[in-house]
């Protein structure tokens, strides 16, 4: 799943790291209102105008949905989670800050039979650019406060790289009601509370700073504590 919102420069190539990884795979494209021309792109993609292709020069298949406005990445999310058909659901940003490299990582331990959820984690150990210091510790405190409520040991509860189950999409997919980032820590709290067994993998991380299009910012950040609490407290 690629929830995508003003990222003309990177979706044409992360599109393509998507498609060149070695699984049996369908890409669902969530466009939450672009206005820089991902959209006109997506619409191409829709319609067959541009193709994406595997490493064996197959046509991968890509649904587009086009929200008609823009809500957030949870919107964009809880859209997707509607549409997925595979075995494995995974979330891919649509910049270039995850690597689709490291996908088999991700997806093994599910396919191992041991996990439910997977959680690629920034903190870990994977070939990383140096963090923003101030998003650094408020990823970290974030997740410390969420593991308190939740009682989880996690390192990255804010990542953007998580896979499940497609069970436990249809399990918690229509509960979610986060519009904006408080998706992150509404998924972590179902899945604790719920008792889903949850694993964390090392993962690369490139992030981008603002110039390059970051887009969460210190709001989102105190938006998440209320959402820790209020979806431990309420589901």
């Amino acid at each position: 799943m690629v929830p995508v919102y003003n990222e003309r420069p990177t979706i044409v190539e992360q599109l393509r790291r998507v498609a060149l990884t070695p699984f049996e795979k369908e890409i669902v494209v969530v466009d939450d209102g672009s206005d820089d021309g991902t959209r006109e792109y997506l619409s191409a993609v829709a319609s067959g105008e541009e193709r994406i292709m595997d490493g064996d020069g197959r046509q991968v298949s890509v649904k587009v949905i086009l929200e008609t406005r823009n809500r957030g990445k949870g919107a964009a999310l809880r859209r997707a989670f509607v549409e997925v058909e595979g075995d494995i659901v995974l979330v891919q940003d649509a910049d270039l800050e995850y690597d689709p490299r490291d996908y088999e990582a991700l997806i093994s331990p599910i396919r191992e039979g041991v996990a439910d959820v997977v959680y690629g984690s920034r903190f870990l150990g994977g070939t990383q650019r140096a963090h923003l210091f101030w998003h650094s510790v408020g990823n970290r405190l974030l997740t410390l406060f969420s593991n308190v409520l939740n009682n989880l040991d996690l390192t990255d509860m804010e990542t953007g790289s998580k896979v499940f189950r497609r069970e436990v999409i249809a399990d918690i997919g229509p509960t979610l009601r986060s519009s904006r980032f408080g998706i992150e820590p509404e998924i972590t709290a179902k899945v604790a509370r719920r008792g889903y067994r949850i694993y964390e993998t090392p993962i690369a991380y490139h992030g981008r700073d603002y110039s390059g299009g970051k887009k969460i910012t210190w709001r989102d950040g105190l938006a998440a504590v209320y959402h820790v609490v209020r979806f431990r407290l309420a589901d």
